[in-house]
């Protein structure tokens, strides 16, 4: 039984799978298995990842999106952790050896993340001061957009099925989603380093969408609210979250989609805010 079960989701991207999986077969750290989940790719990507073939388990699906692929992998891992790896970024050499010495030498941590390197059209490039990670209960700095790319984090198998998986119906911010979810109650811990690259700026990244990413944060923030996981002072910053969002997704429906879905928008928003001032 591996230790840790890599998933790699990919759609039509032949060349940088392969970049991708080389980078797991690279590791320092040795107690792994690496799952590949095709989501029904059209190009060359079976051929590509069979040249690498007995080092990982292949599987193909019809496409269904990334959060079903990553649910493939996970429902398919043997590990006690599972870490995802995007096929468009990358693995440092240590990221998994780093990690999982943080995990065992920290037996009270469940999850943790790690520091990027992003790369724009093959330009190294600068994250913005809102990208700052945090270590701990990050609850609060997980709202505003999110934090923890997947590629980075390694956790207990039992905690990603007892959060629920990625949500298959958001088409993106999936992982904002996720990390909502897991961050109410856990602390998510940050092992402060660089050990991914992310590599951006290509025509099929699902998070290039900002009106997408306004879009399914709001639905993300409805599906939390509707729970039972927040705290008081959780729901109280997620309400307040979720009305910024509002107003800034309205604003641009205005321009885009007219009056009607602005105001219902603004109502959604309205809602929240009266429950919450209702309560206290």
């Amino acid at each position: 039984m591996p230790a840790v079960s890599a998933i790699i989701p990919t759609y039509n991207r032949a060349a940088m799978v392969k970049e991708a999986i080389a980078s797991v077969l690279a590791q320092s750290y040795a107690d792994w298995e690496l799952i590949v989940v095709d989501d029904g790719s059209t190009d060359e990507t079976e051929a590509a990842i069979a040249a690498f073939l007995p080092q990982l388990t292949y599987v193909y699906q019809e496409h269904q999106g990334v959060s079903a692929a990553r649910n493939r992998g996970a429902a398919m891992a043997r590990g006690e952790y599972l870490a995802f790896l995007d096929s468009d970024d990358l693995w440092l050499r240590n990221k998994l050896k780093r990690q999982m010495r943080f995990m065992e030498s920290h037996p009270e941590a469940l999850i943790c993340y790690t520091d990027e390197i992003w790369i724009r059209r093959g330009v190294r490039v600068n994250p913005m001061k809102k990208h700052r990670k945090y270590s701990g209960m990050i609850f609060s700095h997980c709202l505003p957009l999110c934090i923890i790319s997947p590629s980075s984090a390694v956790f207990e198998h039992r905690l990603f099925e007892e959060a629920g998986r990625f949500d298959e119906t958001l088409a993106v911010c999936e992982d904002y989603d996720l990390w909502l979810r897991i961050a109410t109650r856990h602390p998510v811990y940050l092992v402060d380093e660089p050990l991914i690259v992310k590599r951006g700026g290509h025509d099929d990244q699902l998070s290039r969408s900002r009106t997408g990413q306004d879009r399914y944060r709001i639905a993300a923030l409805e599906k939390l609210l509707q729970g039972d996981l927040l705290s008081p002072d959780q729901r109280a910053l997620a309400v307040q979250e979720l009305v910024k969002k509002c107003s800034i997704y309205a604003n641009g429906c205005m321009k885009r989609e007219g009056m009607k879905k602005a105001k219902h928008i603004l109502a959604i928003a309205a809602g929240y805010a009266a429950t919450e001032a209702a309560r206290g």
